[in-house]
């Protein structure tokens, strides 16, 4: 079905926002409006990219599989994007297992139309390669953040990042999920998030999350924090 006024108008997607009004209005009505449960798989490695979705009110974990059944969250996506960007790059496959970390609205198009909006629309084309160059920026940024930052601040990174894109104070993530996020054995994140909720910085209690305090949460996060939010804001602002 096309989208709905809900659909994009009370919690539209910012990068197809960005598009010029009467680009913006005709792409729209190409987009089919689905629901996205959580905890849905939407990719399995080595899958098919069939679709490609423009979150509204939902969001989209990236998540690597490493060795020994080990994983690592590289990506999240809410509606200050789009998954996948290896759709306009040609890329039909994707080594990545893609889950729905929120669930919600978001705005659904099959792969190969979409190639052929970008073909039409030097508009999408020029918005979706910046939105590209900031997803690689971001990739760069996680693989830097492995290596140089502590458990931390790596967790009040990510803890923003879910806090943009779940537009909420409240929200719920799993010791294990928190593990895939940022690398670490459970114990880690047990560590680090008892150190966040000792300096009232959040409240966690069986998954569920409650930030608390804002401002000291993001003194309390890493710098690549600050720096996904320049690079978001040179196409469509801050994802909050």
């Amino acid at each position: 079905m096309p989208p709905t006024r809900s659909a994009f108008d009370d919690m539209p997607n910012r990068l197809l926002q960005a598009l010029p009004g009467p680009e913006r209005a005709r792409l729209l009505g190409r987009f089919e409006a689905v629901e996205l449960a959580f905890g849905e798989c939407l990719l399995q490695p080595g899958g098919n990219m069939r679709d490609v979705y423009f979150p509204t009110r939902s969001y989209i974990s990236l998540i690597l599989p490493l060795a020994r059944g080990a994983s690592l969250e590289v990506g999240l996506i809410g509606n200050e994007g789009m998954w996948s960007v290896d759709v306009p790059l040609g890329t039909d496959t994707s080594q990545l297992r893609v889950v729905v970390q929120g669930g919600g609205i978001a705005l659904r198009m099959r792969a190969d139309r979409f190639r052929q909006e970008l073909g039409s629309s030097q508009a999408l084309r020029q918005l979706i390669n910046g939105y590209t160059v900031v997803v690689l920026q971001q990739l760069a940024q996680t693989a830097a953040c492995m290596h140089s930052h502590l458990v931390e601040g790596r967790l009040a990174r990510w803890l923003l990042m879910t806090q943009d894109r779940a537009h909420a104070d409240h929200f719920h993530l799993t010791h294990e999920y928190l593990a895939h996020m940022l690398g670490v054995r459970r114990v880690g994140v047990t560590v680090a998030a008892s150190a966040l909720q000792q300096r009232k910085l959040i409240a966690y209690h069986r998954g569920n999350i409650a930030v608390l305090d804002r401002p000291g949460l993001e003194s309390a996060a890493c710098d690549c924090y600050a720096a996904d939010q320049l690079s978001y804001a040179r196409i469509n602002g801050s994802p909050r």
